[in-house]
């Protein structure tokens, strides 16, 4: 009885493996699965084993043929490519960075020491020499950033910059630009979306990582705080998380930035109106530290997000 048990058993084994050597020639059909495949020392025995893992891998393989930059990525993982690899004579799986994301982690290496906090791609690879210097409405702003780059380089000091304007007129843009330049001597920044840090925190109240939260806005070299006034003001977001960034960053002399929709003028009666009602003594202390550690410019231009 267990003789033909085992006849059985072996029958089917040899069944399967003429069903997947079967599909696998089929796939070869296929001349990017062809062409990945053969670069792989293995029997086609054994990779008939994983065909429909290997046909996932020439899928990614066949967008990289024909990909022409990071953004026209259509792998799932962007910039990376899911393909097999021999090792130790077996066959394994992983994601491997294309020539345009390798290309790109070596040009923005220094980005490692900007933190941002949920802010666009865009925003994370913006860069001075992009700036566009045809719009004469900028210009102040950008010889004040110049200016700041450069003392900061020197003395490691130098007053922020509250700058305020209409939606999508850039002014994230080129304070972050400010940032990745810096960051090429390795100066640490953080660029923290007030609305979207002030969630993280009530999300992770009472924990270690609320402190480190609060730590790093406080201690960071160069902070911007954007899109300050998108937040609804609760006096938890302004007195005890605000006020004491600021206080601290203040005594420390620690440059400051922030972008607004609002003038400072404007942000004060937003800071003062909150469920417990309307509180100008509390948001006018927020405004002067805002004016002792800032220069403030306003910015007008066209919507650049479109």
């Amino acid at each position: 009885m267990k003789m033909a048990k085992d006849f059985l058993n072996n029958y089917d084994r040899k069944d399967l493996a003429d069903q997947l050597l079967t599909n696998f020639k089929e796939a070869l059909k296929e001349p990017v699965f062809k062409q990945l495949v053969e670069k792989l020392n293995l029997s086609y025995e054994e990779l008939a084993k994983y065909t429909s893992t290997l046909e996932d891998c020439a899928k990614e393989y066949a967008h990289c043929l024909t990909c022409k930059n990071l953004l026209a990525c259509k792998n799932k993982v962007e910039g990376h490519a899911y393909l097999p690899e021999v090792k130790n004579g077996n066959l394994r799986f992983g994601y491997k960075a294309c020539k345009f994301m390798t290309k790109y982690n070596k040009e923005y290496e220094y980005l490692k020491y900007v933190y941002t906090l949920q802010e666009p791609k865009e925003i994370k690879r913006a860069k001075f020499s992009d700036i566009d210097l045809k719009d004469t409405s900028r210009l102040p702003i950008i010889t004040y950033l110049t200016e700041f780059i450069a003392k900061y380089r020197e003395k490691k000091e130098g007053k922020g910059l509250y700058l305020h304007g209409s939606f999508g007129a850039g002014k994230t843009y080129l304070i972050s630009a400010t940032f990745h330049e810096l960051a090429k001597d390795k100066i640490e920044s953080a660029i923290l979306f007030w609305s979207e840090y002030l969630n993280e925190l009530k999300s992770s109240f009472g924990t270690e990582e609320f402190k480190d939260k609060i730590n790093k806005a406080k201690k960071v070299k160069l902070l911007l705080i954007d899109d300050i006034g998108a937040e609804n003001t609760t006096a938890w977001s302004r007195d005890d998380v605000l006020c004491p960034i600021l206080q601290y960053r203040m005594e420390e002399k620690l440059p400051t930035f922030f972008t607004s929709n609002f003038t400072m003028e404007q942000l004060e009666d937003h800071l003062a109106t909150s469920a417990s009602g309307y509180e100008i003594v509390k948001a006018k202390r927020i405004i002067e530290r805002m004016k002792q550690m800032t220069v403030e410019l306003g910015m007008t231009s066209k919507n650049l997000r479109h």
